[in-house]
């Protein structure tokens, strides 16, 4: 049976719903492209979406622009990378043309700023509930839990880039599967 291709359409509307979240940065919307791409459409699995934030995270731009732009390329190839990438930015685009007509008029209202300060806190609880969701997916190991522990004492402590951080364990990683690699080959040889 052949899969039915996903409209241009639902593409973009998807993706504008996540994009009204953008008050948060692309952290904000990872539970919701979670929910909307592996959960209700099934445009990427839970590993894939976890290889996206990382490719993502080092790619320039905000993750949820880029990840739109991976899952859209996938399932509708170029179009659909460029249709996915609108969807994500017209909200904001909309949001920040209309904010800054009023922006004057607006930044000394008291219930704009506590309307701002409220926003502020949803995005940290949603960017708590990301983070607790990516780790419990990405540390499978003691290996990954060492790994985890190193990254986060060296931006925390000693302030080390995040871009640097991710190459080392990219490199780590790879380092680590060849010698898991080259173990198996040598164990297997014994065995003979």
């Amino acid at each position: 049976m052949e899969n039915k291709k996903t409209s241009l359409w639902t593409l973009f509307f998807t993706f504008a719903k996540i994009g009204v979240m953008t008050f948060g940065g692309g952290y904000a919307m990872l539970p919701l492209l979670e929910r909307e791409c592996v959960n209700k459409y099934g445009w990427a699995t839970n590993e894939e979406m976890l290889d996206y934030y990382a490719i993502g995270q080092l790619t320039p731009g905000i993750i949820a622009i880029n990840v739109a732009t991976f899952i859209g390329s996938k399932e509708r190839g170029i179009l659909g990378a460029i249709v996915a990438t609108l969807g994500m930015i017209f909200p904001c685009f909309v949001i920040i043309t209309a904010l800054a007509t009023f922006l004057k008029a607006l930044q000394n209202n008291v219930y704009v700023t506590k309307a701002f300060s409220g926003i502020r806190i949803a995005v940290c609880a949603l960017m708590v509930s990301s983070i607790i969701k990516l780790a419990k997916k990405a540390i499978s190991s003691v290996t990954t839990a060492c790994v985890a522990v190193v990254a986060l004492a060296l931006q925390l402590l000693l302030k080390v880039s995040p871009i640097l951080i991710v190459v080392c364990a990219i490199v780590f990683g790879i380092c680590v599967y060849y010698t898991q690699k080259n173990s198996n080959k040598k164990e297997e040889g014994n065995d003979k």
